[in-house]
């Protein structure tokens, strides 16, 4: 047996090829998630009139999508534990891109909401295991920028799908809009799938469904990973808020903005597509713990810059807070996937269980607040949330590294 063949293969490093096939179908899975998941955000004033709902009522046709997913996530970590990650990665893709097209063709909002509660079932098999394939792939010194550049696909998908839908149901409808995002969606998933290396440090366990008790013991009673998986409850959470309810307030008066106009503050998210890949950079360099509580800070500052009554200092606020929002969650979406050592996707999935279940939880949660108190008393929710994320960001600077490697 020669040397070569017992040695393991390299990681995918900074300045290879394989990087760049990896980050560009990483940043189209991202994409994909994204746009498909959030394409409705709009939307739900639309819904609201059509359907006769409610702002709470109506924010479900993105709570069940995100619940679901929640739910899914980690069934999905043990399933390509069996079948690897890329299968299953495209798989995810496709059907749910499939699903978005069909809900163009709902007939009542009950039939809409069971579509979109299949499409975030289907989704489950894409975000985790993106996230545990570049821990298994990447080179540790890569490792954030990598997680950047996936996550700046998520804020672009998130840009291009609110936009898309807000434009195309302002002059058309909206099921138009749902059906040009699920095409998106499947162009997506073939570049993915043409682009993205396949695994060569993945290994099959056949433990599946058995090994999961013994991988929730390790993640849940880690010093570190419980306090990031209420980050990631707390953060989304908030996120999430933001934009299902700054659309009715932008709507109505005074500002009595149109549909197209109020899609287009989604544009903010390309300040994400900068932020997630800076602050991953300053992870590498300085180390997460000392990273994480200064980008949490910009959420804060912006959300309270929202209670002006003036519209462009609303849409700085805006601006803050997502350019914070997504360097916050580059830096501890990168911090689970270093602090792993075992049950890597498991890791993944718990991190977004949280992260999508505060998403569906607090989301229609501050729908209620909006109904009773208008947006201060959203910004009241909201900024209770941030302050408790950032005193646990706080709290994670004196966790004490498994590794040297780990800051």
């Amino acid at each position: 047996m020669s040397l070569s063949s017992t040695m393991p293969a390299p990681r995918i490093a900074a300045g290879s090829p394989e990087f760049t096939r990896s980050n560009r179908a990483l940043f189209f899975g991202g994409f994909s998630a994204f746009a498909l998941l959030y394409s409705v955000q709009p939307l739900m004033p639309l819904l609201s009139h059509e359907f006769a709902l409610s702002a709470a009522q109506s924010s479900m046709v993105l709570s069940v999508s995100t619940g679901a997913l929640a739910v899914s996530l980690v069934a999905s970590s043990a399933l390509s534990e069996r079948l690897g990650r890329k299968p299953l990665m495209v798989a995810a893709m496709a059907i749910s891109a499939l699903l978005t097209i069909l809900c163009a063709f709902a007939h009542s909002y009950p039939q809409l909401l069971a579509m979109r509660a299949l499409l975030g079932i289907a989704l489950g098999g894409m975000p985790a295991i993106a996230m545990a394939y570049l821990g298994e792939e990447i080179e540790p010194t890569s490792l954030g920028l990598s997680m950047g550049l996936y996550i700046s696909g998520s804020a672009f998908g998130g840009m291009a799908g609110r936009v898309i839908t807000s434009v195309l149901s302002d002059h058309f409808s909206w099921r138009l809009a749902m059906g040009t995002v699920g095409v998106a969606g499947v162009l997506a998933a073939w570049e993915f799938w043409r682009s993205l290396p396949v695994s060569r440090h993945f290994v099959p366990h056949g433990g599946g469904w058995r090994a999961l008790p013994a991988g929730f013991k390790v993640h849940l009673t880690d010093p570190g990973m419980p306090w990031l998986f209420a980050l990631a409850f707390l953060l989304m959470g908030s996120f999430v808020s933001l934009y299902n309810y700054i659309a009715y307030r932008l709507l109505g008066a005074p500002f009595g903005l149109s549909q197209s106009l109020v899609g287009a503050v989604s544009f903010l998210y390309l300040l994400g597509i900068y932020s997630s890949v800076w602050a991953g950079r300053l992870a590498d360099r300085f180390g997460r713990r000392h990273v994480l509580w200064v980008v949490m800070t910009i959420m804060l500052g912006g959300l309270l810059l929202t209670l002006s009554n003036w519209l462009p200092l609303i849409l700085a606020g805006v601006a803050m807070f997502t350019y914070g929002f997504f360097a916050t969650h580059s830096v501890a979406s990168s911090w689970v996937g270093r602090r792993a050592t075992t049950a890597k996707s498991l890791a993944s999935a718990l991190y977004l269980f949280f992260y999508y279940l505060g998403s569906s939880v607090v989301g229609s949660a501050t729908g209620v607040m909006w109904g009773r108190d208008g947006w201060p008393g959203v910004v009241m929710v909201l900024g209770v949330a941030l302050l408790l994320a950032l005193l646990v960001a706080l709290k994670l600077r004196g966790l004490a590294p498994l590794a040297a490697a780990e800051r």
